[in-house]
């Protein structure tokens, strides 16, 4: 009943030959041709096996759990287990906030804090690679450089690329700079960073994101949701396709005020004091990106409250035009 020659003949097809990776090569004598030994991901050396046990009375209990350890950039997607374990006995709700807060020194390698439920905040003195907190889901997030580096943390980059892919919901507060494709399809978290490569907020959909330094260039790409906010914002960086540029409004200082000090007290950060010093300089240094689409559906979604009528159907009204 299948067709096959039709895909064969297409003319995308014309001159591909596929012999040399069908070919059956051959087999001595008692080698399988299909998988018969089970891959060995090697979790029982997973650092999470030891926070899990260290934070056994959070997870069973609900009992605060403070935990200070070392990391090495071998430790990988460090929390996720953890979040799991949480997951699995609380479903999305997690945990009550800071039930678990546990601070880690070194270098954290790929995935730190991925799929973090609420109720954990993990801390990271020194710095982390790519994909930090992708998929965050509630948890928070604090990076800082080791108390001992020389620089000023604003002007290095102390995160990797793509940080928050895919988030959606929780903080994360990075005091430094980070790599490119930040918050790309972040659909929900709280994100403060010191400075951002190419690509910021590629192919978001929710959330908030405040940059209190430099960005690349292409932000906005694709950008179909969530608000965000640039000190000293280069124009010429932003991909004006689906985005509007224009000044945060009365609501937007306050939301700015409030996770910015927050940034400051989990982070340490002397850049976020200076700029809460000087605030009515700094907030006309900001600059708000806003989606297009998004602003209509959070108009309609205002206008139904206001009229007492349902938020789902104004919006889905706007969304047929």
């Amino acid at each position: 009943l299948l067709d096959t020659r039709a895909a064969v003949s297409h003319w995308k097809a014309e001159g591909l030959d596929l012999s040399p990776i069908l070919v059956m090569p051959e087999l001595s004598e008692g080698t399988a041709r299909r998988q018969v030994v089970s891959q060995d991901h090697g979790l029982e050396k997973a650092l999470d096996n030891q926070l899990i046990e260290m934070c056994r009375d959070a997870i069973e209990r609900g009992e605060p759990v403070r935990v200070r350890m070392e990391i090495r950039n071998v430790n990988r997607t460090v929390g996720t287990m953890l979040g799991s374990e949480i997951s699995r006995r609380y479903g999305s709700a997690g945990l009550p906030e800071e039930t678990i807060d546990i601070t880690l020194v070194g270098s954290a390698g790929q995935s730190f804090g991925a799929f973090l439920p609420r109720g954990v905040t993990l801390r990271l003195e020194g710095d982390a690679n790519d994909y930090l907190g992708k998929g965050l889901s509630g948890g928070r997030l604090a990076i800082r450089p080791d108390g001992a580096a020389p620089f000023r943390p604003e002007e290095q980059i102390i995160a990797g690329n793509v940080i928050a892919y895919g988030a959606t919901g929780g903080e994360i507060f990075i005091r430094g700079q980070v790599g490119e494709r930040c918050c790309v399809r972040n659909s929900g978290a709280t994100v403060v960073v010191e400075g951002a490569g190419d690509h910021l907020c590629e192919y978001m959909t929710g959330g908030r994101v405040i940059v209190l330094g430099a960005t690349g260039r292409n932000v906005a790409a694709g950008m179909s949701g969530g608000i965000t906010f640039v000190l000293d914002l280069d124009p010429a960086a932003v991909n004006g396709e689906l985005v509007d540029v224009e000044p945060p409004n009365d609501a937007d200082c306050d939301f700015l005020v409030e996770i910015i000090a927050a940034h400051a007290e989990q982070t340490g950060s002397d850049l976020a004091r200076s700029l809460l010093a000087d605030w009515a300089n700094t907030l006309s240094r900001f600059s708000k990106i806003m989606p297009r689409d998004y602003r209509r559906v959070l108009n309609a979604i205002a206008l139904a409250e206001e009229l007492g009528e349902d938020p789902d159907r104004f919006v889905m009204e706007v969304a047929s035009g």
